[in-house]
Order: C-alpha cells, then structure tokens, then sequence
C-alpha cells in the first residue's frame, strides 16, 4: 500500500468530505489533497443507512451543495438519491480519483519540526503511514461500528428478531408483520410509514415521551415554482435563501416565542390525528427546538396513525417477553419484529487518537475556534454541521474558512495556522444545546466553548456566515507561521 504525501489530507468521502474536496478544486487548486474513506464506498451516512424510507430530515435544497444545484423535486430526498447526488458531484469535480478507499485513520501525530502531520491507516494490507501539512476531518459525528443500544430486560426472551436501523438486514421482508419500533425521532417517524407502504400488518411506534412532529408539505410549490422560470442555479441560490430564512426563522421563533410554535405545531398534528390523540401522544414536555423536531412530508406518519395502519404508544419498557413488550402500565405489545430505533452513539473526529509532538490530546480538552479548529493545535480542523438547521450549511461553511486559511497561508508563506487562546477565556456551555438524549449523552465528548468570538458556536447560519468569512481569517487570534526549514513535497495521491 502506497504512503501519501499531500498538502491537505482529507478523512471521511461522505457528504462533508466530499463537499470539502470540491471546494478545495475550486478555492485552492494549486494544493495537492487525498480523501481517506474507512468503507469500500463513499456516501458516509447515506451509504450506510440502508432501513426503509431513510431519507434527509432537512430540506434537500440547503442539504444539497450551494454549487452543485439539486434538481429533484421533494423536499426531503431519499437516501439513495443523496448517495448518488454526493457520488456524482465526486466525478463530476474530479475528487473520485482521489478518494482511497478501505483506509480507516486510528491516529495522527502532529511535528512542529517537520511541519507535518503523520496519519495512520487500518487497511486490508496492514497499517500504513500518510503525512500531510493540513489535516481535515469530515467524518460526521457518530460511529459507524455501532449505534446507541439500551440493555433491555428481557431481551434475549423475545422469539423474533431484534433490529438496530444502523445495521439493516437486505434480506426483511416486512410483509404481515407485527412490528414495534422503539423510539420518537428522525428515524421512528420515516420507519412506520415506511413500514406501513412495505405492507406490514401493523406498526406500533412506543415512545417514552412525544416528540414535536412538524408536518410539512413533500413539494416546495414556491421553489418548483422558481425553478420553472429561472435558469437552474439562480433557482437554486434563490430556493436555499428562501429555506435557510424559514429555517433561521423558526428556530429563532421557537426561542422567543416556544408557547406560539407550540400551538401552531399542535393545530397541524390535530387536522390528522385530532386534539385528543395530540394531547396523549404529541405533546412533548419541553419547548420547540429543545430538541430536534422531526419533520414528515405530507404528515405521513400521522396519516399513517389516522387511519390505523399504525398507532402510538406513549409508555416504557418494563422487559421483553417471549411474544412481544411488556410495559410499565401492564399491557403488553405483541410483536413479530422489534425495530430499536434508541439512537446514534456520537464520535467526534472519527475518534482518532490525536498527538501533539508525542504529547496524546483529545478534542473535549481544547477550545473550539469558530466550530472548526483547537485552541493551540496548528493545521487540523473538523467539519461539524448543525444540530438546528441543516448539516451542509454549517458543514460547507467550515470547508470554505478552511480553504481561506489555505489562501492566508499562500499568501503570507507561511507553513502552519494554529488558533491562540487568549488569557482569562473561561469555559461556557457545550457547543451543542440541544437536549437530544443522544447529545447529553456525549457533552463531555465536545470541545470546550467560550463565552465569546472566536470561541464561541453559535448554531445560527447568519452569525456563521459573518464569522467564518474569508475577510475574517485574519482576526488576532490565528497565528500564522513560517516554518524554518520546509520540508520537500512530494505531491501523490
């Protein structure tokens, strides 16, 4: 297996990696880079998901690239046609050939006398070194080797089978089943309708506690609109302006105004399910936005509900029995299949091991520069989406400061870019606010947030946009260097 040596190398070819790449061919295409995927595909979360219905939880129009416009026509795209929307753009900007693949990165190691970093690979013909001068990590913020699983009691009782979404068998056939799928978010909402279509007999979601359901229309009649009389990018920037303002717009509402968005949220759900069942069943305990609200097109999931295909229940597990789920109320589920949809178990940086001159440092004891490099740490950032809007907002964002930090870079001659911690910055919240269960699991995971610029993350796109502006690279607190002696560059791939 053949050593690398780039200028920028690049680990994770799904949809932040990818997007990172393009935009190095098109802001830095003087710098040589590699992409280094663990998985024999690229397509990161949309390779890997596989259950049925999974699809974006954000509309397609600012999930998609802002310079490769989305040309299908639903709101929320499937999985499969973002997968190959990410594999066309890699083809289409020339990144596919640079994309290795079955490489996954356990460790890099930082030399202030070489300049370099040294990342090592797991590959199918042992372990192999790479070096880079600049290191970006687009590896999302959950693993891949395993989802968040509860022990529940009883579980190995159950006569049918037990199945995590993450890991999705080809072969189920959901036809005549009874099936109960744990859980209230993104994933439980595009399971039973899904579930419903595949022609099970009856899909029960059993939810601890409601979530938001926002249902919105499967169609953007206002965007389809645009796209009709206006040339297929100009349509495109226009159509993801109008969505980032609706999205800024009601999150921002939510926090000002969480008793307003809550009724009007309870009025969409009672048209389908009625104020009853909204009372029981779809009336969480916290305030819009605390958590993530999960959107369904068309109110698919409570149509699903309305006309009893599939029903909610609001309980917990007391344990499994041999037929079904008992629980804490004394009634018992009856089930042929148990779908635990409980969650994502989060990893930040891909859960390398990070050192600095021998030194071993991990994320959560550095402070977070503008959401995408360590106080302190010269040449390494990570791509971190919202956890409020859309992933590729932010996402895009962070791989478009990092190719103005390659730019400053050029231009000053120098060989490395390390954020610089003021005196006196005390720590403030985690940078993700949210009270998801998957993110108050994993807060200590996080890098440490300030209580002001440039340390500070904000989850608000129009804050971002100022923030992370290639005018703003210069802003006191990244340091830029020269090296005393550069090391020769050997462009590979």
């Amino acid at each position: 297996m053949k050593s690398l040596h780039v200028d920028v190398l690049i680990v994770g070819a799904g949809l932040s990696g990818v997007g990172a790449a393009c935009r190095l061919t098109q802001l830095n295409p003087d710098r040589s880079f590699a992409v280094l995927e663990s998985r024999e595909e690229s397509g990161g979360t949309w390779d890997l998901f596989r259950y049925p219905g999974v699809r974006s939880d954000s509309d397609v129009y600012t999930f998609s690239y802002p310079f490769r416009p989305w040309t299908g026509s639903d709101v929320l795209a499937s999985g499969e046609s973002i997968r190959d929307y990410i594999r066309d753009t890699a083809s289409e900007f020339g990144v596919e050939e640079r994309i290795h693949y079955e490489q996954r990165v356990i460790a890099a190691g930082w030399s202030s006398g070489s300049g370099r970093w040294t990342v090592k690979a797991e590959t199918v013909e042992g372990l192999v070194e790479h070096t880079a001068s600049f290191l970006y990590i687009c590896t999302g913020y959950f693993s891949y080797d395993t989802g968040h699983v509860v022990d529940f009691p009883g579980r190995t009782a159950f006569d049918g089978p037990i199945i995590h979404p993450q890991f999705w068998p080809t072969a189920f056939n959901a036809h005549g089943k009874r099936i109960v799928v744990i859980g209230s978010g993104a994933t439980a909402v595009t399971l039973v309708p899904a579930l419903v279509e595949e022609g099970a007999a009856h899909v029960t979601m059993l939810q601890r506690s409601p979530t938001y359901i926002l249902p919105l229309p499967g169609k953007d009649a206002v965007g389809n609109g645009l796209r009709r009389v206006l040339p297929a990018r100009a349509a495109h920037r226009a159509i993801r302006a109008k969505n980032i303002v609706q999205n800024v717009g009601l999150f921002e509402a939510s926090q000002r105004f969480p008793g307003a968005v809550r009724k009007g949220i309870a009025r969409l759900n009672a048209r389908f399910v009625g104020s009853d069942a909204v009372r029981e069943h779809f009336t969480p305990t916290y305030d819009p936005w605390d958590q993530r609200m999960c959107v369904v097109p068309d109110g698919d999931f409570l149509a699903a509900v309305r006309d009893g295909s599939a029903s909610v229940v609001t309980d917990r597990v007391d344990e499994f029995t041999r037929t079904g789920i008992r629980l804490s109320s004394g009634e018992e589920l009856e089930a042929d299949v148990v779908i635990t949809a409980t969650g994502l178990r989060i990893e930040v940086a891909g859960g390398i091991t990070f050192t600095m001159d021998g030194e071993t440092f991990a994320p959560n004891e550095r402070f977070f520069y503008k959401g995408a490099m360590f106080g302190g740490v010269p040449n390494l950032a990570v791509c971190l989406g919202y956890t409020n809007n859309s992933w590729t907002l932010r996402a895009d964002l962070t791989s478009r400061f990092v190719c103005a930090v390659l730019a400053r870079m050029t231009q000053t001659a120098s060989a490395t870019a390390t954020p610089l911690l003021e005196e006196g910055v005390e720590a403030g919240v985690p940078p993700f606010q949210l009270s998801s269960g998957y993110l108050r699991r994993s807060r200590h995971l996080f890098p440490k947030q300030g209580m002001t610029k440039p340390w500070t993350v904000r989850q608000n796109y129009f804050h971002d946009l100022r923030l992370m502006s290639a005018r703003r690279v210069d802003d006191g607190s990244l340091e830029l260097e020269p090296l005393t002696v550069r090391p020769p560059v050997e462009v590979g791939r």
